[in-house]
C-alpha cells in the first residue's frame, strides 16, 4: 500500500488596508474564520495554563513496564571471521559456547502502561510485552516487572493480550493503587489539547502536552484496527502503552506508534481510541477470547489507476482481489473483481474501510453488502465468520522473496509490439513449460511480462518480467492476443488507465492500474 503525502505553501503578502464593512445577505454563507464567528480571545472554560495539577493527579497511575527475555547471539558473518580476533569475540559473546551449543544473553526492553483498578490491573501494548524480533525464533519473554512512580516494582502476569489490536492486560499483585478511567474518545475533535505520559527511552515518568492533529488516521497496520488518533505530544521509544489523556484527565488514546525518519519525535504519534480498546480490555479481564468479524476476502483500496480503469470514483469502496475459498464472501457469491461500496449502510472510504467495519461485527451477523460487479450494482448478505488468528492469516497472504528477471530460468522473447507501444509492456502466452520454469501450476493461464520499458507507467507501478497477467479489466486473458484485444479495448474506449490482475511467483495476484499511452 502506497500512500502519498502533499503539503501546499500558501505565500502570505502583507501590507496597509483600509477595513470595509460588508452586509452578508440573509443565509449567505461566511468564512470559516469570519471575524466573529471563533472565540479564540480566551481558552474554553477548563483550559489550564498550567498542567501541572492534571498531571500530578495522573502520574501516579502509569507506570513503567520492563521485560527480560533470552537473545541467541549471532555468529555467522561476524567482522572478525577469519581473523585473530575471531576467538576474542567468541569468548566475549560471539558464535557457540565451547560444547557448540549457542551462547544467549539477557536482554531488557522497556515501555509503559497505565492502572486501570486499585487491585492492579495494567494496560499495555501486546509488542511492549512480546519477545524482541532479535531474539530468534526461539525467544520469549521469561519475566515482566512493572514499576510504580514510586519506584515500587512488581512482577505482572499476563491476564490476555490481543495480537490484532495490539493491547495486552496484566495484573500485579498489589491493593489499594491509583488507577485513571478510560473516557469517550467518539467525543475527541481535532485540535483538543491532550496530554501524553510515559517512559521514553526508559528516563521514567515523562509528562508531554499537544493537540489532537487527526483522527481516523490510517497508517497501513494492524487491518481492522487501523484506525488511530494522530497527536503532535511528544511521543517516542518507551512512550508505547502509556496513556492519552483530555484535560478531564480521562484516556482517550493508548501511545502506539510514532511516524520518524530518526526513530525520534517528530511531532506525528499515534494512539489507539478508547472506543477501539475499552470492549477489547473489558473482555480480556473477563477471560474471554476476542472474536471478530470475517468476510473473507483480499482487498485492495480504490487508488486513482484502478478506479480510473473502472470508470469509478478513486477513494470509494475497496475491490476484491482474492476470495477464500468456503468463507463468508464465498458463500455469498461474492467474487474476486467485485467492487465492495457500502456494508451494513455505512459507506466505505479510507477512513472507514471494509477491514475496520467488518472487523468491529459479531461473528455470525447478517450484513447487507453493496457492490459494483461489470458496471452493475448488487446486494448481497453475508453472515460472517470468525477472523482466524493473525499468524494465520500472515501465512496465507506472504509474499516470498523477489527473484528478479535475472534468475535462472528468465523469459527470453521479442516484446509483443502493440502490448509494448499501448502500456510499455512485452508479453507472450503462459504455456505449461513457461509455467514449470517460472515455479508456478501448470494448469495457470495467462500471460507472462518479458520486456518492461523503464519509461513507461508500468515500470513506475513496480512491473517486471517474469510477472504473470491472470485478467485485463477484470476478463481473463490466457494469450497474448486476447490480452492485446482488451488494451485496445480501453484505448477505444478513452480509458485512461487498465486494469491488470498480476500474479508474482506463487504470491497471492493483485490488482494494478497502469495508464494507456495515447
Amino acid at each position: 500500500m502506497r500512500y502519498a503525502y502533499g503539503i501546499t505553501a500558501a505565500l502570505l503578502a502583507g501590507g496597509a488596508a483600509a477595513t470595509l464593512t460588508l452586509q452578508q445577505p440573509v443565509g449567505a454563507q461566511v468564512a470559516q474564520n469570519a471575524p466573529g464567528s471563533i472565540n479564540a480571545a480566551a481558552p474554553r472554560p477548563g483550559a489550564p495554563m498550567s498542567f501541572a495539577d492534571l498531571a500530578a493527579k495522573l502520574q501516579p497511575a502509569v507506570v513503567n513496564i520492563s521485560t527480560t527475555q533470552k537473545i541467541q547471539v549471532r555468529s555467522g558473518g561476524n567482522a572478525f571471521s577469519g581473523t585473530p580476533f575471531e576467538e576474542l569475540f567468541r569468548r566475549f559473546g560471539g558464535g557457540q559456547g565451547d560444547d557448540g551449543r549457542p551462547i544467549t544473553r539477557e536482554a531488557t526492553s522497556l515501555g509503559s502502561g497505565f492502572i486501570i483498578s486499585p487491585d492492579g490491573y495494567v494496560v499495555t501494548n501486546n509488542h511492549v510485552i512480546s519477545a524482541s524480533p532479535e531474539g530468534g525464533s526461539g525467544a520469549v519473554v521469561s519475566s515482566i516487572t512493572v514499576t510504580l512512580p514510586d519506584r515500587k516494582e512488581y512482577k505482572a502476569t499476563i491476564v490476555g493480550r490481543d495480537q490484532t489490536s495490539d493491547l495486552a492486560l496484566l495484573k500485579i499483585d498489589a491493593k489499594n493503587l491509583p488507577f485513571v478511567q478510560f473516557g469517550d474518545s467518539t467525543r475527541t475533535r481535532v485540535g483538543d489539547w491532550v496530554v501524553a505520559i510515559g517512559n521514553p527511552f526508559g528516563l521514567g515518568g515523562t509528562v508531554t502536552a499537544g493537540i489532537v492533529s487527526a483522527l481516523h488516521r490510517s497508517i497501513g497496520i494492524n487491518g481492522p484496527y487501523d484506525r488511530y488518533i494522530q497527536t503532535d505530544a511528544s511521543i517516542n521509544q518507551g512512550n508505547s502503552g502509556g496513556p492519552m489523556f483530555d484535560l478531564q484527565g480521562n484516556v482517550i488514546g493508548i501511545n502506539t506508534a510514532i511516524f520518524s525518519p530518526t526513530g525520534g519525535n517528530v511531532g506525528i504519534g499515534f494512539a489507539i481510541p478508547a472506543e477501539e480498546a475499552k470492549p477489547i480490555i473489558d473482555q480480556l479481564r473477563t477471560g474471554q477470547r476476542v472474536r471478530r468479524g470475517y468476510l473473507g476476502v483480499g482487498i485492495q483500496p480504490m487508488t486513482e489507476d484502478i478506479a480510473s480503469s473502472l470508470g469509478l470514483p478513486k477513494d470509494r469502496g475497496e475491490i476484491v482481489a482474492r476470495v477464500e475459498p468456503g468463507e463468508a464472501a464465498a458463500r455469498a457469491g461474492i467474487r474476486q473483481g467485485d467492487v465492495i461500496v457500502r456494508v451494513d449502510g455505512q459507506e466505505i472510504t479510507p477512513d472507514n474501510t471494509l477491514s475496520y467495519i467488518v472487523g468491529k461485527a459479531a461473528v455470525g451477523a447478517r450484513l447487507p453488502i453493496e457492490l459494483i460487479r461489470e458496471g452493475q450494482r448488487k446486494t448481497v448478505t453475508v453472515t460472517l465468520g470468525e477472523r482466524p488468528p493473525e499468524d494465520q492469516l500472515a501465512s496465507a497472504g506472504n509474499l516470498d522473496a523477489d527473484q528478479g528477471d535475472d534468475a535462472p530460468g528468465a523469459v527470453q522473447g521479442s516484446p509483443d509490439q502493440s502490448t509494448r507501444s499501448a502500456i510499455g509492456l512485452g508479453l507472450q502466452t503462459l504455456t505449461p513449460d513457461i509455467a514449470r520454469r517460472l515455479g508456478v501450476s501448470s494448469t495457470l493461464r495467462g500471460v507472462v511480462v518479458n520486456y518492461v520499458d523503464p519509461s513507461s507507467d508500468a515500470a513506475a507501478n513496480g512491473f517486471q518480467p517474469r510477472d504473470i497477467i491472470l485478467q485485463v479489466n477484470n476478463v481473463p486473458v490466457a494469450t497474448v492476443q486476447a490480452a492485446a484485444a482488451k488494451i485496445a479495448e480501453a484505448q477505444k474506449a478513452k480509458r485512461p488507465t487498465v486494469l491488470l490482475f498480476v500474479q508474482r511467483g506463487n504470491n497471492p495476484p493483485r490488482y494494478v492500474g497502469v495508464q494507456i499511452r495515447n
